[in-house]
């Protein structure tokens, strides 16, 4: 049976609009990430990313409500070619893994002390 798990975690920005928080360390695959606008100043910035590789999982500019995404990553062959749906040319994505790290979120444009949540939801399988 597959476990779902949330993890909310609060981001205050400091006095020039920005701040970067984690979440705790997870393992299994994201299924979504939902911001929940609380009074970050319209028009907030953030980049999400795995912490220990970089990976990028969310990146949106100038945001003014709560949002809801299901980010996917592209995916490739086993010589590291882009894997492609046949007649279109389009990526084939698939959900992104985590192996004991963190989601890092980086906020920027919040205001001045103003603050917004984040929830990720993942899974084991």
């Amino acid at each position: 049976m597959a476990k779902t798990r949330k993890h909310t975690v609060p981001a205050i920005t400091a006095s020039d609009g920005s701040a970067t928080v984690y979440s705790p360390y997870i393992s299994g695959y994201i299924e979504s990430v939902q911001y929940v606008k609380d009074d970050f100043t319209d028009g907030v910035d953030f980049t999400i990313t795995a912490e220990a590789t970089g990976e990028n999982i969310w990146t949106d500019t100038n945001i003014n409500a709560s949002e809801t995404v299901r980010p996917r990553a592209p995916t490739h062959s086993t010589a590291g070619v882009a894997a492609l749906y046949a007649g279109s040319g389009t990526a084939v994505n698939d959900r992104i893994a985590l192996g004991r790290d963190r989601v890092k979120i980086v906020i920027a444009a919040g205001g001045d002390t103003h603050s917004g949540t984040f929830v990720i939801t993942t899974s084991d399988r």
